[in-house]
């Protein structure tokens, strides 16, 4: 009898953070091809003084939980996306969410460039190979991606870019950029 050798499914984990109001639930919603499961609620008063909307004051949800979506590859290889909440009381679920993953998304926005650096650390902490994406905002002003650089302090091996996370298509060239420096990094650690 002929056994059949099939190749085991694969799938990767890729986590897409940054400081509130950046644009991860987007992302997520852009690339994503099944409709992505939101946790998002109505900003409530209980977030009073304790969520910064100074720069997104036309924000009303937040992720209390996390977005999830998924990208099929081909068959066999899946990429699940897992959009972190922003806010710092909710950062206790990152560990988990983070758990296995193959990379991260750090989305920044420069109108509140600090935003990020939760993120930023959490990911040089852990030896997590992440890129950012810095959002371009309608509106914002634009800043080189080595002024970005410097100013997150980040390492040169780093991939800073800059997207628009409304857009399928440069949602898509984030990812390929997180897949490819994960890969290489991944690679020169063995």
């Amino acid at each position: 009898m002929d056994s059949v050798l099939s190749e085991d499914p694969v799938a990767l984990k890729i986590l897409v953070a940054g400081g509130f109001g950046v644009g991860k639930t987007t992302l997520v919603g852009a690339i994503s091809e099944i409709k992505p499961l939101r946790t998002e609620e109505v900003l409530s008063d209980r977030g009073i003084g304790v969520d910064d909307i100074d720069g997104v004051e036309s924000k009303t949800t937040t992720t209390v939980a996390m977005d999830f979506g998924r990208i099929t590859i081909r068959e066999g290889l899946v990429v699940y996306l897992f959009g972190t909440p922003g806010q710092e009381r909710f950062w206790f679920m990152w560990d988990e969410l983070s758990y296995g993953a193959l990379g991260a998304v750090v989305i920044a926005d420069t109108r509140r460039l600090t935003d990020c650096f939760p993120s930023v650390d959490y990911f040089e902490q852990r030896g997590t190979p992440f890129v950012v994406a810095v959002n371009c905002f309608d509106g914002a002003e634009r800043h080189s991606i080595d002024d970005v650089r410097v100013a997150l302090d980040l390492d040169d091996d780093v991939p800073v870019m800059l997207c628009d996370v409304r857009r399928r298509t440069s949602a898509k060239e984030v990812m390929i950029t997180l897949v490819e420096h994960s890969l290489r990094t991944l690679t020169s650690a063995n």
